[in-house]
This record gives C-alpha cells, sequence and structure tokens, in this order.
C-alpha cells in the first residue's frame, strides 16, 4: 500500500488485491457497502496521517476509485472544506487528535456510474467486452441501466454482485471507454429525476444480444 500527498488537503493511495487479502476482504467486499469496508477506509485514514501527515478529521472526503491493472487500483482521497474556513482555522483543526465513529461513517457508494460521452463509445465498450471473453459481465451488477443525459449515455450498476469474478478487470475495461462519475448516489437520483432512461436493467445483457443480431 503506498500513500502519497498530493496537496495538503488531497492524497492518492495505491493499492494492490494483496493488501486487500491481507485485511481479509476481497475486491467485491471492497466495492460493496459493509461495515468491514468502512473499518478499512478509515484504517486507511489513520494510516494516512501517520505517514504523510493527513488529517481528515472533522471534514467531509471525497474518494475516486480508478483501477490500473489487473491487481492494482488507485484511490484519490480529497477533503471538502467549507469555504469560510480559512488557513488559521484549518490549522487549529489539524492539531485536532482524530476521533473516528468507525459503525456510523458510510464511504462507500451503492451505485458505480460510468459516463461516456457519445453513443459510439459504448457500443465499442459492447463490442470489446463480447470479444474479450466478457459475456458474462450483465452478472457484475443486481440491477445495470443505461441512461441518456446531456447528450452523453451513463452506465449504471447498482449493488455490485460479490460472487462476480472479473468485476476488477470489468472495472479496468469500462475506464477505457468511460470517465467515472463522483457522487454516484446522488447522481443516480439526478438521473432518475432529470435523465432518460436509454435500456432499462439488464442493459448489458440486451445490448449483447442485439449486437449479436448485427
Amino acid at each position: 500500500m503506498k500513500f502519497e500527498k498530493l496537496s495538503e488537503n488531497k492524497i492518492r493511495i495505491t493499492l494492490s488485491i494483496h493488501d486487500l487479502e491481507e485485511k481479509d476482504i476481497d475486491f467485491h467486499d471492497f466495492m460493496s457497502n459493509s461495515l468491514e469496508t468502512q473499518d478499512l477506509f478509515l484504517d486507511m485514514l489513520e494510516e494516512a496521517e501517520e505517514k504523510i501527515g493527513f488529517r481528515a478529521q472533522n471534514c467531509k472526503i471525497k474518494i475516486e476509485a480508478l483501477a490500473m491493472t489487473e491487481d492494482n487500483f488507485v484511490l484519490t482521497i480529497t477533503k471538502v472544506l467549507p469555504a469560510s474556513i480559512g488557513k488559521k482555522s484549518i490549522q487549529n483543526v489539524s492539531k485536532v487528535k482524530p476521533k473516528i465513529k468507525r459503525k456510523t461513517t458510510s464511504l462507500i457508494s451503492n451505485h458505480l456510474i460510468y459516463k461516456f460521452n457519445t453513443f459510439d463509445d459504448y457500443c465499442n465498450f459492447i463490442d470489446y467486452l463480447l470479444g474479450n471473453k466478457f459475456a458474462d459481465s450483465f452478472k457484475v451488477a443486481e440491477k445495470i441501466t443505461v441512461y441518456t443525459y446531456n447528450n452523453c449515455y451513463f452506465l449504471d450498476l447498482y449493488n455490485l454482485n460479490e460472487n462476480y469474478k472479473k468485476a476488477l478487470l470489468f472495472s479496468t475495461v469500462v475506464t477505457e471507454f468511460a470517465s467515472y462519475v463522483l457522487n454516484a448516489d446522488l447522481f443516480a437520483s439526478k438521473l432518475n429525476e432529470v435523465g432518460t432512461v436509454f435500456i432499462k436493467n439488464n442493459a448489458l445483457k440486451k445490448s449483447f444480444l442485439k449486437l449479436a443480431k448485427k
């Protein structure tokens, strides 16, 4: 596990599958909203404070996860500070010893959402999955929906399937064609309100069948 301080309010943590195994957490558990996963995040924040002086006490944090290879992925963690907090106040906050309530903190979204800039990008993604032994990737989540919004296409994965073994590889592949959407739970609500459902549940499976008929 590697910790890098990008700025006073942002760090990057590089994780491997082996790091998760040492914590008795697999990739699927890591991407799900479980108490074990929350504990792992809080442990990483404590370790980040010890190793690189990153203190997140009394701050909201934003987490971006990106799979880089089959065995490694990166977390970018950013402190979201109130606009009214000045430099002097930040220094005072940093002196406070963290007191973390493990059971009441939720850091992981139930949704994973990816943004495709064009329909061609989405089609190329589907074509790649079929051509590279990912025809079973419709099992990656309980519910998979494609929305259109602002002339873009959004793949919404709800409630990842803990038994799908190719989840990490899938995450690596999708980022080659689309970008990860932050604050996914909040954005999912927005898509439900103002977006248009393009392909209902089982969106990947339906896309595979449609492409296979061509």
